[in-house]
């Protein structure tokens, strides 16, 4: 593992983040063996001699032994936050996005940056409806036309209904179903439910190479199916939305906060980190908190919550650093910045 240098009924009520809500912000062949001429006649075969074949056999050497090498995966954000969502998960030679809530002005220089060129990229998985996620998803297609959107059907009709996005965009359109895997960019990608107020929330577990990588970006609780897929992953994204006191004592309109605590609302610091504790195992090697809010959260708070919660199952957590005692930390826990790029980290269990 290497690194390189967040009075209408309830349904009526606009997301959490729709634009215009609350204000803006902003991964054969055979030989054969000849005897010469001169090469004496093989003796006859004895019970002592097909005793000691063994001793004379050929030993595979170590290489023939060891396990192919494993491809590391090349993890980036670009934006984490109600202004804005998307990340790149890949390896040397293709990779998908995630959400596309960031102008693509802010993510392919990045990209390029690292040699990562845009036909490399072969689609975006879209988790669910809201603006923050899916902003900029039409303007992809039309800078990158071989390019394809992964959703579910119920996710592309929300996008149609929430947003001012050309119907076109059902020409791009992949459509998935949870729980059933797909292919995309060399991987296998299975979608889970979560619980959110968007349409149809998604949930992905990405594997390839014998590596996985499970991603809740926007989630009011745990589930069962999200426990079920963080407990198999060796790279984790996972909401730690909002610090309690914080958003109690903050200036959001209580049906805001009281929509923020629900079960389809987000993730506190202090539940996201409790339940990572809780699975963690000798598999999980990296855990990167997403979605922070900017009125509500620190990364310092949302890391204090983590160490406290590791610290007391006798884990030390790294927090992706490069001095000693974080390299020989067995898992690191990384804050998303919430409106630029992340360092760029390549991914190795």
């Amino acid at each position: 593992m290497s690194r390189r240098k967040l009075k209408k009924g309830w349904n009526e009520h606009p997301s959490l983040f729709d634009d215009g809500f609350f204000g803006t912000e902003d991964s054969s062949g055979d030989f054969e063996v000849k005897l010469t001429a001169e090469a004496p006649a093989e003796p006859e075969e004895t019970a002592d001699a097909a005793d000691d074949s063994d001793d004379d056999a050929i030993e595979p050497n170590d290489a023939e032994l060891s396990e192919p090498a494993i491809e590391p995966l090349r993890f980036i954000s670009f934006g984490s936050g109600s202004s804005g969502n998307c990340a790149y998960l890949g390896t040397q030679s293709e990779g998908i996005l995630i959400d596309a809530g960031v102008i693509p002005d802010n993510v392919f220089p990045v990209l390029q940056s690292y040699g990562i060129k845009p036909e490399q990229i072969k689609g975006i998985l879209l988790s669910h409806d809201h603006g923050d996620h899916v902003r900029y998803a039409y303007t992809l297609i039309r800078k990158h036309r071989d390019l394809h959107v992964y959703c579910t059907p119920k996710t592309l009709n929300g996008i149609f209904r929430r947003h001012n996005t050309p119907r076109r965009l059902k020409d791009y359109h992949v459509a998935f179903y949870k729980e059933i895997p797909f292919k995309v960019a060399g991987f296998t990608v299975t979608a889970f439910n979560v619980s959110h107020d968007g349409t149809d929330n998604c949930g992905f577990f990405i594997e390839r190479g014998g590596q996985s990588f499970a991603i809740a970006t926007d989630l009011g609780c745990i589930t069962e199916r999200v426990r079920y897929y963080m407990r198999q992953a060796n790279f984790a994204m996972i909401e730690s939305n909002y610090d309690r006191r914080m958003l109690d004592t903050g200036h959001y309109p209580e049906y805001l906060k009281n929509r923020i605590r629900s079960e389809s609302g987000h993730l506190d610091n202090r539940v996201s980190a409790d339940f990572m504790a809780g699975l963690y195992g000798p598999q999980l090697r990296y855990i990167f908190l997403c979605h922070l809010s900017h009125d509500n959260n620190t990364p310092e708070l949302a890391l204090e919550a983590y160490d406290k919660a590791f610290a007391e199952k006798g884990i030390t957590l790294g927090h992706g650093d490069n001095d000693a005692a974080s390299i020989a930390s067995p898992v690191q826990v990384v804050a998303l910045p919430r409106f630029d790029a992340s360092d760029f980290f390549s991914l190795r269990k």
